[in-house]
């Protein structure tokens, strides 16, 4: 559900008149006229005037994030001059200011108790650290949930708009920042503690116990096709401990195929052997993607060419494939790659030695992966850009052949198959996919036990309905049904690198209830992969 932006005027509108209800009757508490309380900035001059700091802070407090900072200055030093120094005082004004200041500013006992008096109160050392502590963490908090969140970028799916190694500010403002489900959480963790902290690492970092439907505040915009958008990870409700990177329902199918049982029995065995963890959307694992479908495109992948609406979708200049690359006469090295300015992924085709250290040849020069054929020389796997495949092809002579690989459309799916849907019905590949239509809210699609497993986990898992089959006949909360009116709005996420990226053509559709934000740009890269240490050149750089 998103907050309208009536709604939230309205809501904005009382939390401020309550608000200032009660600066209202603080003001005539300090000496001046009430209703100067209630002229903008005027009373925000006035306020820092009261409170005796610089007229910095009148600037300061109308400058996004760091106003809410000075707001809560302003109310901590506005207590002190009315007697409430406590920590329990102070923490009510800042966060429950609507309740708290009219509260204070009825009470007839409490009264401005003068300049003097107020400095003669000293904070303990440890009071003085505990306030910072706090308040730093209120802030961030807030910031964080609702503002901007820093992410950074660990696998290699996004190259090369986004590298291994980037680090970049989310803005959750561009698509409504959304009420958390869990909003009780230790701070600065997402769903776990970290591994390196005693007692309590990689436990937990969450309470249940209040659970808020989904929600976001007013959004300044729609999900664009092609933007890069951080979500939570759609088949992440349900994950197994110790195995991040598998999916859930993935590994059942898998373990029925190796054990020879059926899907409940597998089900049966994952959780008689792991820990399995059922999470909210907002304790999702987070993932970052490019949106190359929207509601209502109609989107199919042929050859590795992604069609949407029947035209040819988008592809940024740093997008990715897997290339099998033939060598005659002496080997291609990392040093004459990066020479010719062509980019590639290394790492995984490196031959090291049983410490991990790479393996060099007489010259130095690191051995990539490779197997010799007599008659066709070096063979590679190098994930390049179009670019630099034209680069390999025109600035080395001993490279004969260079060809993209492609899957193509199986003739024989197995019901293992780990491609959306899922399905044995269906025999779509990575780069063979579709055609499929991305859900819409308020559209309405056929049910059958041909299109049902497409949209399965949209109907149970995000939608919250009871499903089930007898034989052809479909149930919805146990009625009889040949049709299904999508509720929510869903997305289709690709990875730019298009053959080394875990996205929707192996999960499906992204409901809008687990959008996070938009990336905005990298305030620091650091590389990994080559030791090189800072990219100076992509620090600040925005995300287009």
């Amino acid at each position: 559900m998103e907050i309208s932006i009536s709604a939230f005027v309205i809501l904005s509108i009382v939390y401020f008149a309550v608000t200032h209800i009660g600066l209202y009757k603080i003001f005539e508490k300090m000496g001046e006229d009430g209703w100067k309380a209630l002229v903008p900035f005027y009373s925000t001059y006035l306020v820092v005037k009261m409170v005796k700091k610089s007229w910095v802070w009148t600037i300061t407090y109308y400058v996004p994030f760091l106003g809410f900072v000075v707001w809560m200055g302003i109310i901590v030093e506005l207590l002190k001059l009315l007697g409430k120094t406590s920590f329990k005082e102070h923490f009510l004004g800042v966060v429950f200011a609507g309740i708290y200041l009219p509260y204070i500013g009825f009470k007839e006992d409490v009264k401005f108790i003068g300049y003097e008096e107020a400095a003669k109160y000293q904070k303990s050392f440890k009071r003085e650290w505990a306030d910072a502590i706090i308040f730093a963490v209120v802030a961030a908090t807030v910031i964080r949930g609702f503002y901007l969140e820093a992410f950074t970028i660990p696998t290699s799916s996004m190259e090369r708009k986004l590298l291994v190694g980037d680090f970049l500010f989310v803005n959750k403002m561009a698509y409504g920042a959304r009420v958390p489900n869990s909003p009780i959480s230790f701070p600065f963790t997402h769903h776990s503690f970290p591994e390196w902290i005693p007692f309590v690492g990689g436990n937990q970092s969450y309470a249940e116990w209040i659970k808020f439907p989904y929600a976001k505040l007013p959004k300044m915009g729609d999900v664009e096709r092609n933007d890069c958008v951080v979500f939570n990870f759609p088949a992440g409700d349900t994950v197994v401990i110790g195995e991040p990177a598998q999916i859930y329902e993935q590994m059942i199918r898998d373990a029925s195929l190796r054990l020879k049982v059926s899907e409940d029995q597998a089900r049966n065995y994952l959780h008689k052997n792991y820990t399995i963890k059922s999470r909210p959307v907002d304790k999702k694992e987070n993932y970052i993607k490019r949106c190359v479908g929207i509601p209502g495109d109609k989107l199919e992948i042929v050859n590795t060419k992604l069609m949407i609406n029947d035209e040819v979708g988008y592809f940024d200049e740093g997008a990715q494939f897997k290339y099998d690359v033939v060598a005659k006469e002496y080997p291609l090295t990392k040093e004459n790659l990066l020479r010719k300015e062509i980019n590639f992924e290394y790492p995984e085709q490196v031959i090291t030695d049983e410490k991990g250290n790479p393996i060099k040849n007489d010259a130095g020069n690191v051995i990539m992966y490779k197997h010799w054929n007599p008659s066709n020389g070096n063979r590679y796997t190098l994930t390049m850009t179009e670019a630099a495949k034209s680069r390999l092809s025109s600035k080395f002579a001993n490279v004969v052949s260079i060809e993209k690989q492609i899957e193509e459309k199986s003739e024989t799916p197995d019901e293992g198959l780990n491609i959306f849907p899922n399905n044995a019905q269906y025999n779509w590949t990575v780069d063979n996919f579709g055609p499929i239509l991305i859900p819409k809210a308020g559209a309405t699609v056929k049910l059958t036990t041909k299109t049902l497993p497409l949209y399965r986990r949209i109907i149970k898992n995000y939608e919250g309905n009871e499903l089930r089959v007898n034989g052809d006949i479909i149930y919805i909360n146990e009625k009889e049904v040949t049709s299904y009116t999508f509720k929510m709005d869903y997305y289709w996420m690709m990875g730019d690198n298009r053959h080394n990226s875990q996205d929707s053509r192996y999960w499906g559709f992204v409901p809008e209830d687990h959008i996070v934000g938009k990336a905005v740009f990298v305030w620091m890269s650091w590389d990994t992969n080559f030791g090189t240490g800072i990219r100076w050149d992509r620090l600040f750089t925005l995300v287009h």
